[in-house]
């Protein structure tokens, strides 16, 4: 054992020595093994070269998602995308299953892997200036933290909000599922209007809410695109075509026949579908919609409207006063405070 743990100090001292030129070597050859596994794959899965320009814009001609179509056995739908200054939004609708979570994945990794240096799965692709690229996608919670999985949902909404930028990608999936129908569409809509407004950062907001597909209608630079099913008797066939235009429906029903939800239970949501459709008035028109004078809910951070005495209070000017008439005016304000 002592001869053993002496070989290996003598081992450590000679490496010691050539440590500077072993970190050197290690590095170029990480960087020579990543380069070559780029160049491999670009060749073998026909990958092309991205057109990297100074311009805020994605333009993407038959893009393609480097993960689905490699497990996936049956032939991969490509699509196109388009987002620059003067549409910056899409507004995606569609089946449950249709597509619509690996199309904005797949604009992702196309955007991350140009950037990286990497040829894209695509026909063609121009990538513009992008400084990140944010996501809201998937559920999950965080028991340990105490957050749920709405919490979890609107932290991550809300670090988007902050802080993306006219440079930033961002995929909204779903936003607003976990909470009430009202509440969910309402803060849908509103986180839609911002980033569109404000920030007008380049999104894919995908949603069951078709009442957001007015927006185009309220907003520039917003359009409505949709993934295409075609409905056969009581079974659905998923095309993962991206369309023009809105969905018309999401298809809700018949994923769950496919998923084995039993078939009386299909049948008694047909009818519940049936009477809330007969009981809900029809989705109006942009230029429709009317805008409420005061919240529906009450606010729980609402703080109550400053009192006599704060107004009076907020009028005096401090610096112009001498202390005998601050006295004066402390006395007022006592006397203003109810006991």
């Amino acid at each position: 054992m002592a001869r053993e743990k002496q070989l290996y100090e003598e081992l450590i001292e000679q490496v010691a020595e050539q440590l500077a030129a072993l970190q050197m070597s290690a590095s170029a050859l990480a960087e020579l093994d990543l380069l070559c596994c780029l160049a491999e794959r670009a060749e073998t899965l026909n990958y092309v070269r991205p057109l990297l320009t100074q311009e805020i814009g994605i333009e993407i001609q038959a893009g393609r998602h480097p993960v689905v179509e490699e497990v996936n056995e049956t032939p991969f739908v490509a699509n196109d995308i388009q987002l620059d200054e003067q549409q910056h939004m899409l507004i995606i609708t569609g089946p449950n299953m249709g597509g619509k979570s690996t199309y904005m994945r797949q604009v992702a990794l196309i955007t991350l892997m140009a950037q990286i240096g990497s040829y894209v799965p695509a026909q063609t692709a121009k990538i513009g200036l992008v400084d990140r690229i944010f996501t809201r996608m998937g559920s999950s919670d965080d028991l340990a933290g105490g957050r749920s999985t709405f919490m979890v949902e609107m932290h991550e909404t809300a670090n988007i909000l902050h802080n993306a930028t006219q440079h930033s990608l961002v995929l909204m999936d779903e936003v607003g599922r976990g909470t009430s129908t009202f509440d969910g569409l309402s803060l849908a809509w509103s986180c839609a209007e911002f980033l569109a407004t404000e920030i007008k950062a380049l999104v894919l907001f995908a949603t069951h809410y078709f009442e957001l597909t007015t927006l185009p209608d309220r907003i520039s630079g917003i359009r409505n695109v949709h993934l295409t099913a075609v409905e056969h008797q009581d079974s659905i066939v998923f095309m993962h075509e991206v369309k023009q235009g809105a969905a018309n429906q999401s298809y809700g029903l018949q994923v769950a026949q496919l998923a084995g939800v039993p078939q009386d239970v299909i049948l008694r949501a047909r009818e519940k579908l049936v009477q809330l459709e007969q009981d809900t008035r029809p989705i109006p028109k942009a230029n429709e919609i009317p805008l409420t004078k005061g919240p529906v809910q009450p606010d729980m951070f609402a703080s109550a409207p400053p009192s006599e005495a704060e107004l009076k209070l907020k009028k005096l000017s401090l610096d112009d006063m001498t202390p005998k008439q601050a006295l004066e005016a402390l006395y007022v304000l006592q006397a203003m405070v109810k006991p």
